[in-house]
């Protein structure tokens, strides 16, 4: 029961507003010291010592750091302004180029809260000039900018493939297919809803008067280069040429790149970027250091063994298994952030997933999958909150929350399409 206490005392301390890096680690001290004994803490060093060394990590702060390069380039914007010209005269127009940017962003940035602010800041006051239904607006706006959770190279991929034990060259590969389809559905709705209801986003005249030529070599002019970026780093650890880390490590190099090309490097932009990039990863960092004393005293409690035995023991072990942690994964979702899910529960769930002879790779994607719902569920998904910081007064936080609905909805869907049907995915429920 200490491993079952251990949890509900580290929950309820979340609740009431507790820092959630230093709860996991002094909540896990206190009961490991007064049940266990405080020599259980005796190798702590060498497990924080490992996790500084582990290498599949390093790739966690130079993916933050291109994307933070990239994001301080201004790319969002100007993508945003060049492609809403070049679709604005379409039903949903804004709309469309708005899902098909936040796609580019998620794989050269793949920094939502970046994500969701620059096209907050440039994408939703165009919209609502040009008569778009608020809910919709912003529901297009925290959904394209929450695709970086599982579009690659993502950070969680990254966190899962070393909590999970698996490569993450080929999680990126295995999320491709998933990712593309949850796109291809958000702009199917898309298009759907403003052929019901054509008042809800409505075209807009080209108001420049520019030729169509001149705004599509605009466009392309703001998206070979990231794009080329993109295929750089990934296609580098598809083909193996290099690995997850040396590919971050080129991704960041590649933004510096790009941020000569576009005339926007400076070194104030350069120290600028490193230091986000410490804050950002010292979060994380300090996560996974209170994650691993949390997991520590649930597994030397025995916590492990008895929730492994409880699944392994219920009927239809696997579906059970599957559909119970994909639950409480969507509902701890409304409360805390994705990367304590990632370094607390997952561990708890992986060797359950392998004793019952589970797909990893697919797991992984499901939870992914998941986990990037939980930026958009109320009342605590950072998307909403990233979006309301920026949005015009007459936003109200409601219209927010009506308008991610249906986008979670769609989530939803293709999760429980990942989970029944992982075929039409490439994926394969078993190992």
């Amino acid at each position: 029961m200490t491993g079952l206490a251990l949890f509900i005392i580290a929950m309820i301390a979340i609740f009431f507003g507790f820092p959630i890096a230093f709860t996991f680690a002094g909540v896990s001290m206190a009961v490991g010291i007064l049940v266990l004994g405080i020599d259980l803490f005796a190798f702590m060093p060498f497990r924080i010592m490992s996790t500084m060394q582990n290498t599949i990590l390093m790739a966690v702060p130079l993916f933050i750091f291109m994307g933070i390069v990239l994001q301080k380039t201004n790319l969002a914007e100007e993508l945003l302004e060049s492609m809403g010209k070049l679709f604005g005269g379409l039903k949903g127009g804004l709309a469309i180029s708005t899902i098909i940017v936040g796609l580019f962003l998620a794989a050269s940035t793949g920094v939502v809260g970046a994500s969701v602010v620059a096209m907050g800041v440039i994408s939703l006051p165009v919209m609502l000039k040009h008569r778009y239904d608020p809910k919709l607006a912003t529901g297009i706006i925290c959904a394209a900018g929450t695709l970086g959770q599982i579009v690659p190279p993502s950070i969680i991929l990254i966190i899962l493939g070393d909590v999970m034990g698996l490569p993450v060259g080929d999680l990126f590969t295995a999320a491709l297919l998933p990712s593309l389809i949850l796109v291809s559905a958000y702009l199917i709705y898309i298009l759907a809803i403003v052929n019901i209801k054509p008042s809800i986003a409505p075209p807009i005249k080209n108001e420049l008067d520019e030729p169509n030529l001149t705004m599509v070599i605009k466009c392309l002019k703001l998206i070979i280069p990231p794009l080329f970026l993109i295929v750089a780093v990934l296609g580098s650890i598809y083909s193996g040429l290099a690995t997850p880390t040396e590919s971050s490590a080129l991704g960041g190099v590649g933004a510096l790149l790009l941020a000569l090309i576009y005339g926007k490097f400076k070194f104030r932009l350069l120290f600028d970027s490193a230091l986000e990039t410490v804050k950002v990863s010292s979060m994380v960092f300090a996560v996974l250091i209170g994650a691993t004393a949390f997991s520590m005293v649930f597994s030397y409690s025995g916590g492990e063994s008895i929730v492994e035995e409880f699944f392994v023991s219920l009927p239809n072990a696997q579906w059970t298994f599957v559909l119970v942690a994909m639950l409480t994964i969507f509902i701890l979702g409304f409360f805390i952030d994705f990367i304590e899910i990632a370094f607390i529960i997952v561990p708890i769930l992986t060797p359950i997933a392998l004793s019952l002879g589970l797909n990893m790779n697919w797991l992984a994607i499901l939870i992914a999958m998941n986990l990037q719902t939980s930026f958009l569920t109320p009342p605590f998904g950072f998307s909403l909150f990233y979006l309301k910081g920026v949005a015009p007064p007459q936003i109200k936080t409601l219209a927010i929350y009506k308008g991610v609905l249906p986008f979670i909805a769609i989530q939803m869907l293709i999760l429980a399409l990942l989970v029944f049907f992982p075929e039409l995915f490439g994926l394969s429920r078993l190992s």
